[in-house]
């Protein structure tokens, strides 16, 4: 049974990424990327990963969304007629997503006991975690001090994409008011 829900839930991953691409109403495009990042979260849950999946839901569908539809109010309804051919960006698209196939193929298997992680790393921060960094969390523990710069610089640079989109909304209105 949860074979036949993850094929399922792929597949309406699937179709709507598809359909977001093809999608030529802005609008519509930005709630089909917004159920997407809702399936998104459903697959991180089914895998285990509560705090991903919040973070997905929180971040991907909500956040996100609901700057894409601020954006929306400051442009136009419907995407510009492309003058270009899409076969260089197909390449480009394809050429990339070969490479990451194949750069998977030398990591070990879905839950294998005997992978680096499970035989070196996680024996180590669940018998010393608590002695090295004081905190009984273990997930604590890792994110905040073992990987603290890892959580460091994705907050940093999540926050420099916020001040990045502060910044073009408020010099658009800058010229705007400037030019009458």
């Amino acid at each position: 049974m949860s074979v036949v829900i993850d094929i399922l839930l792929l597949g309406l991953m699937g179709i709507t990424a598809i359909a977001a691409i093809r999608m030529k109403n802005l609008f519509a495009a930005v709630m089909l990327t917004g159920i997407y990042s809702l399936l998104s979260a459903l697959w991180f849950l089914i895998l285990d990963a509560a705090d991903v999946s919040f973070t997905e839901a929180a971040v991907g569908a909500g956040f996100s969304t609901v700057l894409m539809l601020s954006t929306l109010t400051l442009t136009r309804s419907a995407e510009k007629p492309s003058r270009h051919s899409p076969i260089l960006p197909l390449f480009v698209v394809v050429v990339t997503g070969a490479i990451l196939v194949y750069a998977t193929l030398d990591m070990p298997g879905f839950a294998d006991p005997e992978a680096p992680i499970h035989t070196h790393v996680a024996p180590h921060y669940i018998e010393k975690s608590e002695a090295e960094i004081g905190v009984p969390n273990i997930v604590t523990s890792v994110l905040a001090s073992y990987r603290g710069f890892d959580t460091l610089g994705e907050t940093t640079v999540i926050f420099t994409a916020g001040v990045g989109v502060l910044l073009l909304l408020g010099i658009g209105r800058r010229r705007e008011d400037g030019d009458e």
